[in-house]
């Protein structure tokens, strides 16, 4: 019979249930359409909690742990909807105001949340349709909480309106009719119902139609349904008071007062029900729905309920069931921080209804946001942690931006305590966001509180927290936000493993931040890795690797950017290397500060970037630095290096690599060549002179092999052509300044140039030792000497080598020494007995015209050109008339104007005229195409009237002559400059005097340029001369 009774006890629930659902789901309006109002969801979700309540209390025969779950799931699902409704709950205008609004049309009402999204993004829209895009990105950064990109971002499910124009225009073809709306939903009394609602018969009718008919039927219909929804709402509220109270017996049986209290349950508290009329339960839903109509509240019921339970359960009930002794101690005790807290509990008797009404009128301010905050005085460190997690954001973007980094030790504060790992996210991200472009002083103060932070939670928090944050920031367009990423990276380097996050910093586009990651982030991560072990075995071999990589991948196209950005990072570790070595040395145990300590020398060391990468602040003081000094230097020359892992595994693995790696460079990049010049430079400044002589000399001499018998040798010659020579002359060799260390340098080059020569090998790498020692004019008068020794050695091909080594020299030396040292070693191999070693003295001759202004100095080398083109032995040497007009065509477009105009064009000229008699058809087109690229680069040179009449335009049409039979497509741009010329020179003849100064104002008319580049275009000539063709003398 029990059970049948049971079971007779489900549909019922079930029925309430489903009228619940009736009665919360909709809203009714004058025109009978219903309406899904989000605020009752609320309803909703508690009446279930509550029907499944019931049916598991009649089921289960011990149903006490199950009511106390299900409560406490309603009251997680209470929760959950509080948070998820508050917004929109907020959002409704209470019914006084739309009263006014319809009263008065003037009184607008408030924006919305939606509608403000809403028109934020039409808004932007109009402004980037319309080309507004400062305005656009300015309104954006205003509202930065708002994805302008995407329409979904305004909320789900909405439809996007028309733009604003299309809203514009057709805002006049609509008129909206007003019609009045009231909640028919639950707790509304029955004459405001009737007041606000209008009878069938009251419902304007503006078309007798069946259909209108038929509406009003249906309006009719469901009026009659809100009333018996509304009887059905009142017996629900009654089952659930009846099944609160239950639980509340069942609570008070398992959980008795003597497990807080110490003290034998009270026979009372199974006694005496809580019952609550229904007038009561009536009152607080109703209001409960006035609120509703006013601010969309959904809290009031809950917390009326809430208030029922809790006050069946508070201290005054406790304390009326304990014994009178216990009483009094606990009484003395009541000002304490829990009664102040649990103000909601009177110590008087009053019924619940009188004491919810009461409290109804306290908690009026927790409708809002604030007012809620304020009202739940946090009573724990959790729930202070927890306030400040939900008030932070709200409260710094109402902070002045100057001030805003007195918030950093709050912010940083909770973010370390709070149990929620998103509220901890976005409380880091608002950190690295406090302020737009952050000074120094200001990076300084968020830079000390990531530090602190790193050192509270860790450095699993550090990675999984603060590492994404840098992440997001490291591409910021701020410059100062990237910076900060890379200080706060150094300085948490410790904690932080980021490699590729340094590998981001390094490759920065901004200088500044560059700077900072070697200053800062890059010593400090490599303290860290030295700590770890990783610095030898993981770090270093992964930049070399790198290195490698980019160079197998760079054959026909290197990034140098790249290139530069790896080793720039390896020199930056070579102070810690260093460090690392002395500290893991045999005779570390012997340093000890004893007695007067010796003085490191001024030069000892190449000078820091910054203080991080000062070896004696990595070692731990200037005096300890100079005793593991003294100790190196004695171990290295007396001792050897048995034992020592870490100096072993830099001279057996990391010089074999570097020099491996040097190997692989293209000699002609002279970026490449000098980066890994600076870093070898660095490198044995760093280890020391013994340690350079012992260990890294050798290594590079193995693998060169300069001996007489590898001149012949494959092998060594191609190692010679490699860019391994000048990273060795100018990153080995020029470490020390001392004369047997200059010595030996001038003894490598001389003997390079002379395998070179003998061997009769490409010239690239000798060059490029030229081209990087000539940079430092400390080393001018060393590579004179070098020349000095080609110039009177016995092999013609190495005197021909210094010969054409002068012209990479000339550009950078002082005159004086072009005067004293240069010129008469080029005299002196311009009379050599051979002829290709006086030919080879031409392109120095000519880089002298066109780099030096002293008159003597350029008469002497006039005469000595002049020399070679008029003097008769010269008249079939094909080879030097070539190169004679290839320096021409090179130095003429800057070279000095008088030089230019007097011995350049006419001895063009007399080369076309000569030419047009060559017999030989391969070298006549030779010296003609050389000698078109020649004029080529001089046609925009300024050129007087009498010189193009009498020598540019004659020589022009030499060539002509020449091209007319071996190339005809430059027959025809030669004939297209050649009337040009003549075309401005007879313009020229009509508007001034015979015996104007100029027309090189109208040879180099847009018109002229024009036309010639574009048949210019359409031929193959050398890129070197067709590269001068616009340029003029400086």
């Amino acid at each position: 019979m029990e059970n049948v009774h049971q079971f007779a006890f489900r549909p019922t629930l079930l029925h309430v249930f489903i009228s619940s659902i009736k009665i919360a789901c909709f809203t009714f309006n004058t025109n009978g359409i219903f309406f899904f109002t989000p605020i009752l969801a609320f309803y909703i979700l508690f009446f279930v909690s509550l029907a499944l309540v019931g049916c598991l209390c009649v089921f289960n025969p011990n149903p006490c742990p199950v009511l106390e779950f299900e409560l406490r799931k309603a009251k997680e699902t209470i929760q959950a909807l509080r948070a998820n409704l508050t917004q929109a709950a907020e959002n409704e205008v209470p019914l006084q105001e739309r009263k006014n609004y319809k009263s008065s049309p003037e009184i607008q009402e408030p924006i919305r949340p939606l509608e403000k999204r809403a028109l934020n993004f039409l808004v932007n829209e109009f402004l980037l349709k319309n080309s507004y895009k400062l305005t656009s990105i300015t309104f954006s950064d205003e509202n930065h909480d708002q994805d302008f990109e995407l329409w979904d971002d305004v909320g789900l499910n909405i439809p996007k309106p028309p733009d604003l124009l299309q809203l514009y225009r057709d805002f006049g073809n609509h008129h909206v009719t007003a019609r009045d709306v009231v909640d028919a939903s639950v707790g509304v009394e029955d004459d405001e119902l009737e007041a606000d609602t209008p009878i069938l018969g009251t419902v304007p009718v503006f078309e007798t139609t069946p259909q209108s008919i038929e509406q009003c039927l249906i309006v009719q219909k469901l009026e009659d349904q809100i009333s018996v929804l509304n009887s059905e709402k009142w017996s629900l509220m009654e089952q659930i008071q009846r099944l609160e109270s239950e639980i509340d017996l069942l609570k008070n049986e398992n959980f008795a007062v003597s497990t807080v209290y110490g003290v034998a349950p009270h026979p009372s508290l199974k006694q005496v029900p809580l019952t609550v009329s229904e007038d009561n339960g009536r009152y607080l839903d109703i209001k409960s729905s006035e609120n509703d109509n006013k601010h969309g509240n959904i809290d009031e019921t809950s917390l009326a309920l809430s208030a029922e339970v809790d006050s069946r359960t508070s201290k005054d009930d406790m304390l009326n069931s304990v014994p009178s002794k216990e009483t009094e101690k606990l009484s003395s005790c009541a000002p304490s921080s829990k009664a102040a807290v649990h103000f909601d509990k009177p110590n008087r008797k009053l019924s619940p209804a009188f004491h919810q009404a009461l409290l109804s009128f306290c908690r009026m301010s927790a409708d809002s946001r604030l007012g809620s905050e304020v009202s739940r005085i946090a009573d724990s460190e959790k729930s202070v942690m927890l306030m400040l997690g939900r008030c932070l954001p709200h409260i710094v973007p109402n902070v002045l931006l100057a001030k805003r980094e007195e918030l950093i030790p709050l912010i940083l504060c909770t973010a370390c305590l709070h149990p929620e790992p998103k509220e901890r996210d976005q409380l880091l991200h608002i950190l690295f966001n406090l302020i737009k472009r952050p000074d120094d002083e200001q990076r300084q103060m968020i830079l000390t509180g990531c530090v602190a932070f790193a050192r509270h939670v860790g450095p699993t928090r550090v990675e999984a927290e603060l590492l994404p944050q840098c992440w997001e920031q490291i591409n910021h367009k701020y410059p100062e936000r990237r910076l900060l990423v890379a200080e706060s990276c150094g300085a948490l380097a410790p904690y932080l493993p980021g490699f590729e996050l340094l590998l981001s910093a390094l490759g920065d586009p901004s200088e500044r931040v560059v700077s900072a990651t070697h200053q800062v982030f890059l010593p400090a991560y490599a303290a860290w890795t030295t700590e770890l072990g990783n610095l030898q075995f993981h770090l270093i071999p992964t930049l070399l690797n790198k290195i490698e990589k980019l160079l197998r991948e760079g054959e026909h196209g290197l990034d140098e950017h790249k290139l530069h950005m790896y080793l720039s990072a390896l020199q930056s570790l070579i102070p810690s290397l260093f460090a690392l070595v002395l500290q893991n040395a045999p005779f570390t145990s012997k340093a000890k500060l004893q007695g007067e300590v010796p003085q490191i020398e001024v030069t000892r060391f190449p000078r820091p970037v910054s203080p991080l990468q000062d070896v004696a602040i990595i070692i731990g003081s200037r005096e300890q630095l100079a005793v593991l000094l003294q100790l190196y230097d004695h171990q290295l020359e007396h001792e050897g290096t048995t034992g020592w892992e870490t100096l072993l595994w830099v001279v057996n693995q990391l010089l074999p690599q570097l020099i491996e790696i040097v190997g692989k460079i293209n000699v002609a990049s002279t970026a490449c060549v000098h980066e890994f010049s600076r870093f070898f430079w660095r490198l044995c400044r760093t280890f020391g002179k013994i340690f350079t002589n012992t260990k890294v000399k050798p290594q590079f001499q193995e693998i060169l092999r300069l001996s007489e018998e590898n001149i012949d040798s494959t092998a060594g010659n191609g190692v010679l052509t490699k860019a391994t020579v000048p990273i060795y002359a100018t990153g080995v060799l020029t470490c020390y300044i001392q004369e047997e260390d200059r010595k030996l340098l001038v003894g490598f080059l001389e003997d390079v140039m002379t395998m070179l020569s003998l061997s009769h090998a490409p010239l690239d790498s000798l060059k490029a030792s030229f081209v990087e020692l000539g940079a430092n004019p400390a080393y001018h008068e060393l590579l004179l000497t070098v020349l000095w020794y080609g110039v009177v050695h016995t092999s013609a091909l190495v005197r021909c080598t210094a010969a054409r080594m002068f012209e990479l020299l000339v550009k950078g030396v002082h005159e004086t020494l072009v005067a004293q040292r240069v010129v008469p070693a080029l005299i002196t191999l311009s009379s050599d007995p051979e002829i290709s070693v006086r030919i080879a003295t031409i392109p120095a001759f000519g880089t002298i015209m066109e780099t030096v202004t002293q008159r003597e100095l350029l008469e002497r080398v006039k005469m000595q050109l002049a020399s070679f083109l008029e003097d008769p032995q010269y008249q079939d040497q094909h080879s030097l008339h070539t190169e004679i007009i290839k320096t021409f065509g090179r130095v003429g477009p800057n070279a000095e104007p008088r030089f230019r105009d007097e011995f350049v064009i006419p001895h063009l000229h007399k080369l076309a005229l000569v030419n047009n008699q060559q017999s030989v058809d391969s070298k006549r087109l030779d010296i003609a195409t050389h000698l078109f690229e020649s004029y080529s680069a001089l046609s925009c040179c300024f050129i007087s009237e009498d010189l193009m009449v009498n020598h540019f335009l004659p020589g022009l049409k030499c060539l002509r002559t020449d091209m007319e039979h071996l190339s005809p497509e430059h027959e025809v741009i030669l004939s297209s400059m050649i009337k040009e010329c003549e075309q401005k020179v007879e313009n020229k003849t009509v508007q001034e005097p015979q015996g104007s100064m100029s027309i090189a104002a109208s040879l180099v008319s847009e018109d002229t340029k024009t036309k010639f580049l574009n048949k210019m275009g359409q031929l193959t000539t050398s890129g070197a001369m067709l590269a001068n063709v616009f340029q003029r003398k400086k």
